[in-house]
């Protein structure tokens, strides 16, 4: 069943434009690479689809309602619940623990905190982490950041991932320890993740690949959006 759909997506700035007509489907459950070169368009098209930027022209549905139609506190909302979105430095909350960053979506959607923080914990746990509950940023490791990053990214159990170069600040084997547990909790849980990446071997973790080239669909691409050979298709 498909859940988000891009059609003919289309973003500028300014003069510069960064999608040109984007079409894209994301089903229930499905992992989908969205690879290319640095500047194709990979991380505007996954602000787009998460409702961050509006697209200039073309639609972006959720459900096949128009999500990019809607005011910017709708789509807020529709982050804090239906998304969950994962960047490439975790970006948490300096000024909180582990546990109270995991907890914050919970707490933003109005959960108690109590019943946030013990999710926060659980979710913590199943990345690894547990030891860094009352630890901040700044005490832990890159690769500790991440992973209370992405625990606060599902932690909501959202039915869409959205990763942006998810691994980037992370050496080779952190980002792949990151990357198993992300894969391994959206499939227990039938999470679509949208993940953009530059990197073949974090692309290979998808069940299907998307090259852009100068803010378009590359159909020109080896394998391009077609099964990986890691992936369930």
């Amino acid at each position: 069943m498909t859940q988000l759909q891009a059609r003919g997506v289309v973003k500028a700035y300014g003069p510069t434009p960064a999608l040109r007509g984007i079409t894209l489907d994301v089903a229930e459950g499905e992992i989908v690479a969205v690879s290319g070169p640095s500047g194709c368009g990979k991380s505007t098209l996954l602000h787009c689809l998460a409702g961050i930027l509006r697209p200039d022209a073309g639609e972006v549905l959720w459900r096949g309602h128009r999500i990019d139609t809607w005011s910017e506190a709708a789509r807020s909302r529709l982050r804090r619940t239906e998304f969950g979105v994962l960047f490439q430095f975790g970006q948490l909350v300096a000024e909180l623990t582990a546990a109270e960053n995991v907890a914050l979506p919970l707490l933003l959607a109005g959960t108690g905190r109590r019943e946030a923080r013990t999710a926060a914990l659980t979710w913590l746990e199943r990345f690894g982490v547990a030891e860094v509950a009352d630890v901040r940023p700044g005490q832990m490791s890159g690769g500790q950041q991440q992973r209370c990053a992405t625990a606060r990214a599902l932690v909501t159990e959202p039915r869409v991932l959205f990763a942006d170069e998810p691994t980037g600040a992370l050496d080779t084997l952190a980002g792949e320890q990151v990357l198993t547990q992300l894969v391994r909790l959206a499939r227990e849980q039938e999470t679509a993740v949208v993940l953009v990446t530059h990197e073949p071997r974090i692309a290979a973790y998808a069940d299907r690949e998307v090259v852009l080239r100068d803010g378009m669909v590359d159909h020109t691409g080896l394998g391009l959006d077609a099964p990986l050979a890691g992936g369930r298709r």
